[in-house]
């Protein structure tokens, strides 16, 4: 989905340069993080995200390894489950958004959080923090009695983006929570969208950094998407598929009434929209906008 804008020149120019299926990478990841959780739990905290560690002893390789550390370490099978959850969400992402666009997503999510957890190092070097170190892990104490923990930067919100991603892009979809109970996956994410806004309101400097560097890639992506093209995630979804079914080898029409047929070139005046209420990927012209009938998803279709 490329536009006219200052992203839609830097997605022509690197787009090529865009990792595919970089959800299968993330996953490949956290389970080698898991494994090396099994052999040597405590070698996980010398990939942590510390920036103590970092510009103190020099141990740059953090910046990168926190990515292994998986969000879940408690059950195999819970680990498991969540990876092919993750892996499966992140492929429709991308699938509808475009490759460019999922990464730049992706990484500008880790790299807030980076950021996120540097600035909160500044702040403890400003107030003069006091380091206890705990095994491979390290709390710092600020004034008042504030404990900083960098083990809070993690890839728990990184998911966690994805997931508010996928849940503002296919809201309509279902999944059973708990295995059992059916629900929309848009309830689901502004559930966890409240205990996250809870979560700040009821913790200090340290909570807000973590949350909000974590998740700045989600706020950043959907408000520019928004300011651009005007349009929903779901319509987008819709637009991307459009043109990249039209994607031409010679000249192709803009737009086509799945009724009549007629293009912008049949009649320049006619207007055209995508429905909101059909299944996939169809845009009628103004005079059947309104008069056609829905196209149902195949398992509603009796």
């Amino acid at each position: 989905m490329t536009g006219n804008g200052f992203s839609g020149k830097f997605e022509r120019k690197f787009g090529r340069y865009a990792i595919p299926n970089l959800s299968l990478y993330l996953v490949i990841c956290y389970a080698v993080g898991y494994l090396i959780y099994i052999i040597n739990p405590a070698f996980l905290g010398y990939l942590a995200l510390d920036p103590y560690e970092i510009f103190t002893h020099g141990q740059i390789w953090r910046l990168v390894t926190w990515l292994v550390i998986p969000p879940d370490t408690s059950n195999l099978f819970f680990v498991l489950i969540t990876l092919v959850f993750y892996y499966s969400i992140g492929t429709q992402l991308e699938r509808v958004w475009g490759t460019y666009r999922y990464n730049v997503y992706l990484f500008s999510g880790m790299l807030f959080t980076v950021l996120g957890s540097i600035i909160l190092f500044l702040i403890c070097l400003i107030l003069g923090a006091t380091e206890i170190p705990l095994g491979t892990d390290s709390v710092y104490l600020l004034g008042g009695g504030t404990a900083v923990y960098f083990g809070a930067f993690s890839t728990y919100y990184i998911n966690m983006s994805i997931f508010l991603a996928y849940a503002a892009t296919f809201p309509d979809m279902q999944v059973l929570l708990m295995f059992i109970i059916p629900i929309r996956v848009k309830w689901l994410g502004i559930i966890y969208g409240a205990l996250l806004v809870f979560s700040c309101l009821t913790g200090g400097l340290v909570t807000w950094v973590v949350i909000g560097s974590s998740l700045l890639n989600f706020l950043v992506f959907f408000l520019t998407s928004r300011n651009r093209i005007h349009m929903s995630p779901k319509q987008m979804r819709r637009r991307h598929e459009f043109r990249r079914q039209t994607r031409p080898g010679g000249h192709v029409t803009k737009h086509k009434c799945a009724v009549c047929g007629r293009t912008e070139e049949d009649d320049p005046t006619l207007e055209f929209r995508f429905c909101s209420k059909c299944y996939g990927n169809y845009e009628y012209c103004q005079h059947h906008l309104y008069t056609h009938v829905h196209i149902k998803p195949p398992h509603e279709v009796k």
